[in-house]
């Protein structure tokens, strides 16, 4: 029965899942496209030209390899591997087509012929999901299932014991002009013997036989490519080719075309040739073969007239010609070839995702000089095909600014992507004033002021803090001052205690307390600054530690204005252990309104004295004190226990004596 392999590997599907993605609209397959329709060489100009070798060029006959035709892939390695994780999820989870469809969709997943290669590889011990993935390719576009998708493929089925599946699809491939790979038939052999299965194995050995291995597409495609790259194009060329007598198709030119991808030039060739002597037409995938070979500095003009006779013959570029193409510009530093690329692809059918744009931003923003006109191209191209710029990508463009020492530039990027109807979030707000706090001049952090200010977006209070923070941590501590007066000029004083503690800790990890608490009382004067409760606090414990005794006191009336309570523990503190009388008299006066505090400070300050071991001083303050304090039952009983040091009647008799007499 016709088409039975297909069937059978859909007996398990809804037909109603398989008409929708007969019919479905857009494809998974994306790709990317710039473009004047140029003019194509003639065959027989690019036959002289290929047989000409130039010694210095770096396509030397006599040194195929001496030119490294590599690429550098778009996609970084961890994430193609969380593309594919998310694929296996997918066909894990769902079994219906357009549940499939939806959920790649929303993942922004594309699937490519080397996705398909690597997720065939990673299912082989589990067949089922590896099948629903397989007929899902096979009913999208079955193209892009290429022999070694096939032999996977097979070699899944085999190895797993679908023994029926496995011959459907050997049947199927035979009509394609496949072969089984002897890989597969090495695995499925063992397998088959394992099993017993001597009749299946018998098959098997037919199969090969009959020439499967020698008459492969694979086998044929070496054939072809061996014999124009070993020769000098000319009829006997052509008749080798001829005589093989082989049934070219997209696998077979393909395969021919990256054998012959160190000589682009007679890959050309072979590539007009054969079409031009009906052998074969060019399809979709033929050309993008024919597009990744020439997709190289020293082939540029040829490449863009073929991508143009591409697209006027209504075919599109492949995400994975894209692709390598793009990363290949890039690591050699072609970046306006890169953006020429990335615009023709978004001219296409199949557009760049997001990330490619992201990716192409960040590698402009880090080439050896900052090309804006190329970087304002992109944001163009981006958003003329409706899409958003957003936070993520301005953030990784940033993060690659960074990378290269040109933070200070980012004005430049607002500016662009502002155009792009873009403004900056809160959050990359206080990122950017940190990062130009940190390391731009004064213009620049101006420039990025007024650029917010003329955004709409004026800079809120933390990303004022994050100024501040920024010029404090590259130690330029009245650049931060200025920060926080035009702060306080431009929004006033309402919302300015985060900001005004970021800078009191400034100043106190540079020891510079006393000067944080002259800031304080100016503001707090001339402004009616109101600062946090934690800001007293932390410039008070520092003060203290700084030698700035006095002005610690004086805070404690600050405070008492602003309704908070008394912070004594770090008095305490101090003066019981470095302090004097006086100091612990000027501390008594300057925590409450009234004549004197509580009995209970006062009794704390005792104790803590007596504990680290200053028992003249606390004489001293006692003989300071207040009568009613020196009177006080509690302050005679703590004086005469730590005087006695023993709780008997003759000891306390002795120590209420003493006492008495300083009283």
């Amino acid at each position: 029965m016709r088409h039975s392999w297909r069937l059978l590997l859909f007996r398990n599907c809804p037909r109603s899942s398989l008409r929708a993605h007969v019919h479905s609209s857009p494809s998974y397959f994306q790709v990317h496209t710039v473009s004047s329709i140029r003019s194509v060489y003639s065959f027989h100009s690019l036959s002289r030209e290929a047989n000409f070798v130039d010694p210095k060029s770096p396509i030397n006959c006599k040194n195929p390899i001496a030119y490294n035709f590599s690429s550098e892939p778009l996609v970084e390695p961890e994430k193609e591997t969380d593309q594919l994780s998310i694929l296996s999820d997918i066909f894990t989870k769902f079994s219906d087509f357009d549940d499939i469809s939806k959920a790649l969709e929303s993942n922004g997943v594309a699937v490519n012929h080397e996705m398909v290669l690597k997720l065939l590889k990673l299912l082989r011990s589990n067949p089922d999901v590896a099948r629903r993935f397989f007929n899902w390719v096979l009913e999208r576009d079955s193209e892009r299932l290429s022999s070694k998708a096939y032999n996977l493929m097979l070699g899944i089925l085999g190895v797993n014991g679908s023994v029926e599946e496995f011959w459907c699809l050997v049947e199927s491939m035979k009509k394609k002009g496949y072969g089984v790979s002897k890989g597969t038939r090495d695995r499925v052999t063992e397998k088959f013997e394992k099993e017993g299965l001597k009749s299946d194995l018998e098959k098997l050995k037919g199969v090969f036989a009959t020439g499967s291995v020698d008459n492969s597409v694979e086998k044929i495609g070496l054939r072809v490519s061996r014999i124009v790259r070993n020769q000098v194009w000319g009829e006997d060329v052509e008749r080798q080719i001829e005589d093989l007598n082989a049934a070219f198709s997209s696998d077979l030119v393909k395969i021919v075309l990256e054998n012959l991808a160190i000589e682009p030039k007679k890959a050309l060739i072979f590539f007009k040739w054969v079409e031009e002597n009906r052998l074969f037409k060019h399809d979709e995938r033929s050309y993008n073969a024919m597009a990744q070979v020439l997709g190289r500095e020293d082939c540029i003009d040829r490449f863009w007239k073929l991508v143009d006779e591409m697209r006027s013959n209504g075919y599109e570029m492949e995400v994975e010609t894209f692709d390598k193409v793009l990363g290949r510009f890039i690591k050699r530093r072609m970046m306006k070839e890169a953006v020429d690329l990335y615009e023709f692809a978004s001219g296409g059918a199949n557009k760049p995702s997001v990330q490619c744009c992201t990716y192409l931003l960040k590698k402009i923003v880090t080439g050896k000089e900052l090309d804006m006109d190329l970087f304002s191209r992109v944001v163009k191209i981006f958003i003329g095909n409706e899409n958003e710029l957003t936070d993520s990508m301005l953030d990784a463009v940033l993060k690659s600014l960074t990378s290269v020492g040109r933070f200070r530039e980012c004005n430049k990027v607002l500016k662009e992507m502002k155009e792009g109807g873009f403004l900056a979030s809160a959050n990359l707000q206080r990122k950017i004033a940190f990062g130009l706090g940190s390391d731009g001049t004064k213009h620049e952090v101006n420039e990025f002021v007024n650029h917010m200010e003329a955004s709409g977006r004026d800079l809120d209070s933390k990303a004022w803090a994050s100024l501040i923070q920024g010029n404090c941590v590259s130690g330029h501590l009245k650049k931060a001052s200025v920060c926080f007066r035009n702060m306080i000029e431009k929004k006033g004083v309402s919302n300015a205690g985060y900001a005004f503690e970021c800078l009191v800790n400034a100043y106190c990890r540079k020891n510079r307390a006393i000067d944080a608490s002259h800031l304080m009382h100016n503001y707090i004067s001339r402004n009616q600054l109101k600062p946090w409760h934690t800001t007293y606090k932390a410039l008070i414990s520092k003060l203290l530690v700084q030698g700035g005794f006095t002005e610690a006191l004086n805070l404690l009336n600050l405070m008492k204005n602003d309704g908070f309570p008394p912070f004594i523990d770090p008095f305490i503190n101090h003066v019981s252990k470095s302090g004097s009388s006086d100091d612990a008299i000027a501390f008594m006066n300057a925590m409450t309104s009234k004549d004197f505090p509580s009995t209970s400070v006062v009794l704390r300050l005792f104790e803590a004295f007596f504990k680290a071991g200053r028992r003249s001083e606390a004489q001293d303050f006692l003989s300071k004190c207040p009568r009613y304090i020196r009177n006080h039952a509690d302050v005679l009983n703590l004086f005469c226990s730590m005087k006695s040091g023993k709780d008997t009647p003759a000891a306390t008799a002795t120590a209420t004596a003493d006492v008495a007499v300083t009283i």
